[in-house]
């Protein structure tokens, strides 16, 4: 298996935006362009960009996507629902259990509706892209399209069922893991029994 590099900037409004790219064929992805796109584009030198995906259609999660395009030639992708809600234009509309390669490594897309409808978590190898879905020790901030009900109901059927040693890296503040959270996080109160 190739060697996965994973480079975290940190963008306007506190957004994280992660360059994940394969060491060996130096192909790589964007997740959550925001802005600056000069920041995302001058660390994206030296690799391919194969595609800029987005978790959901915010504005601090999606505005630099079509600079970094213009830049890199990468395939952008969102989920169908957000790009529909947040009038947001793709190469890809991404849906539930796709798959999208690069270098030696495959995403997997799930679709995890309730911080935003199209909200999606990218799954490559043990580390998962979580957005707003989750964040360390809470989740992303309630907006007026959120769905709390359904964010736990994504949280507890799709993230539950990944391993424990899970790395998670959110939309805003630090990594972590499946493990910790289920163990720290507030929302995982009594929910540890059903991983």
């Amino acid at each position: 298996m190739g060697k996965l590099a994973i480079v975290k900037l940190k963008l306007d409004r506190e957004v994280n935006c992660y360059l994940v790219s394969d060491a060996g064929s130096k192909e790589a992805v964007v997740i959550d362009p925001g802005m600056p796109a000069e920041k995302i584009v001058e660390q994206a030198a030296g690799v391919t960009v194969k595609h800029i995906l987005a978790t959901h259609g915010h504005p601090g999660h999606v505005g630099g996507k079509d600079d970094v395009k213009e830049a890199t030639g990468g395939q952008t992708g969102i989920h169908s629902l957000d790009a529909k809600q947040f009038l947001r234009s793709a190469d890809h509309y991404l849906l539930d259990g796709d798959e999208l390669e690069f270098g030696e490594f495959k995403i997997q897309v799930l679709h995890t509706p309730g911080h935003t409808p199209g909200s999606v978590c990218y799954v490559i190898a043990n580390h998962a892209f979580v957005g707003d879905t989750i964040l360390a020790g809470g989740i992303g901030r309630q907006m007026p399209e959120t769905d709390l009900r359904r964010q736990m109901m994504s949280i507890s059927t799709k993230l539950l069922r990944l391993p424990p040693s899970t790395a998670l890296y959110p939309g805003h503040g630090p990594a972590t893991s499946l493990e910790r959270e289920l163990m720290q996080n507030p929302i995982f109160r009594g929910a540890g029994t059903r991983a």
